[in-house]
């Protein structure tokens, strides 16, 4: 199945810029429809939930169409789905109710593939609580998870285990049901932070194993705010802080304060976009998301080998990091010698948008780290066509001064990854939130990622 991109990214006004963005990483753009979605709901009579007045009904709509949309994007039950500020927001809450659970022997488990935001909640929390920690590894050669660390990590002591779905800065995924397989053979639960993953894959929580599944609507063309899916059963046996006269309904007592109906229904439209890219003649809401999600993931499948061959051409000058057997069109990249800050400009004043920071993927940047080398990240969207890929190898090639680098405050050595991602429009993604310095070690990174509606394949004028 296939669809017609060029369609596809006359529904994204954003795309008028001209910017081709391999930001996928940090978001994507937004389709017409969600951002009407979110006018109409805020503009039309709206008051609390209820059912009595026009206002009433409109809020209790927006929160069970919400509901539904992301039980049939998931594979749970709607009463199973909480809506959260952020995924990182929603993960520190569960973290705090769980912990409560755990005592001074028992142990948590979490990977250095990791985003922060599924690794410092859960740290913390056995911290407070006087519970160990378990690392599970990974391979800088192969991108993937260490298998002797795995299968030592998780012993009769572990209480939950946290591994993502897809690695936001390799885009490695690891074999989440085998994983969650070890873990419930010791009576553990499971934690996935799905961010990354739902954002290039058809998601069904239960047949990865998953307790609890976490993810952001705006990397799938969404509004900013964090999906929580769990089985209600499980969700009804924890007790999180709340007022007094909020409801013990699940899943309403894990939400805090008057839920954003705009926010809700703009989610709703995302999941109904997705649903209607490539539907082909499924039925059901479910079927179509199917459908149209594994046309998406064919597309940044052609368009990441299409960037790799080129790339494959520029080494050793770039070296591609990303290897694992299994992984999203997501590239980390390092250009020896040079800075990926200055790649990031490069590319950025010829409107291709790929940033550079650490993406808060701390404990695998930290682990890549590597003396006098720089690296970067570039990643597609659905919106995505073929031939900026082109323009960024020839960026990488020749367009950006080899600069010394400097030696790091705290004497660890630079690795200024560059990362991209091919994701959802092409041109399609949001600024990547984390362009930034580490605050620890001072190094940069940038990324690059583009959607199934930004990439036109038109070429980008300046970019060779």
């Amino acid at each position: 199945m296939t669809y017609d991109v060029a369609a596809l990214r006359t529904h994204f006004p954003s795309l008028r810029s001209g910017t081709a963005h391999f930001d996928g990483p940090g978001g994507t753009q937004t389709p017409t429809e969600v951002g009407r979605a979110i006018a109409d709901t805020l503009t039309s009579p709206l008051s609390n939930r209820g059912r009595l007045s026009e206002s009433e009904a409109n809020a209790d709509a927006a929160v069970t169409g919400f509901r539904s949309a992301y039980a049939d994007l998931l594979g749970v039950p709607a009463s199973g789905i909480v809506h959260g500020r952020s995924a990182t927001q929603l993960t520190y809450d569960l973290s705090r109710v769980l912990a409560r659970q755990w005592r001074a022997g028992d142990e948590v488990v979490v990977t250095r593939l990791d985003h922060d935001a599924n690794v410092r909640p859960w740290v913390q929390a056995a911290e407070a609580v006087g519970a160990g920690v378990r690392w599970i590894d990974f391979d800088p050669a192969t991108s993937e998870l260490d298998e002797a660390s795995l299968t030592t990590a998780i012993t009769t002591r572990t209480r939950l285990v946290a591994v993502t779905g897809a690695s936001n800065l390799l885009g490695t995924k690891p074999e989440v049901r085998r994983i969650a397989g070890l873990a419930h053979q010791f009576g553990a639960l499971v934690h996935v932070d799905g961010v990354h993953y739902a954002a290039h894959q058809f998601v069904d929580v239960a047949g990865l194993g998953a307790d609890f599944f976490v993810c952001s609507p705006y990397k799938f063309l969404g509004p900013h705010c964090g999906v929580l899916a769990a089985d209600p059963e499980l969700l009804a046996t924890l007790w999180p802080d709340k007022l007094l006269p909020a409801t013990d309904q699940v899943p309403e007592r894990f939400e805090l304060g008057t839920l954003p109906y705009e926010v809700l229904a703009g989610a709703t439209a995302a999941v109904d976009f997705l649903a209607g890219i490539a539907p082909g003649t499924a039925s059901t809401r479910r079927e179509r998301l199917r459908a149209s999600l594994h046309a998406v993931d064919a597309h940044e499948l052609r368009l990441r080998e299409r960037l790799e061959a080129g790339l494959a051409e520029l080494s050793p000058d770039v070296l591609v990091h990303s290897r694992a057997a299994d992984r999203t069109p997501t590239l980390l990249l390092s250009l020896p010698g040079r800075r990926a800050w200055a790649a990031y400009e490069f590319l950025a004043r010829r409107k291709v948008l790929a940033p550079a920071g650490s993406f808060y993927a701390y404990e695998p940047f930290q682990r890549f780290a590597r003396p006098t080398s720089t690296a970067c990240a570039w990643g597609w969207r659905p919106t995505a066509t073929t031939t900026t890929s082109t323009a960024c190898c020839r960026g990488c090639a020749t367009s950006w001064p080899a600069e010394p680098l400097p030696a790091c405050r705290d004497r660890r050595p630079y690795f200024r990854p560059w990362h991209t991602t091919l994701s959802w429009p092409a041109g399609s993604g949001r600024p990547f939130h984390s362009s930034r310095r580490s605050r620890r070690s001072g190094c940069s990174a940038a990324a690059l990622s583009c959607s199934p509606a930004t990439w036109s394949g038109q070429p980008v004028a300046g970019a060779g």
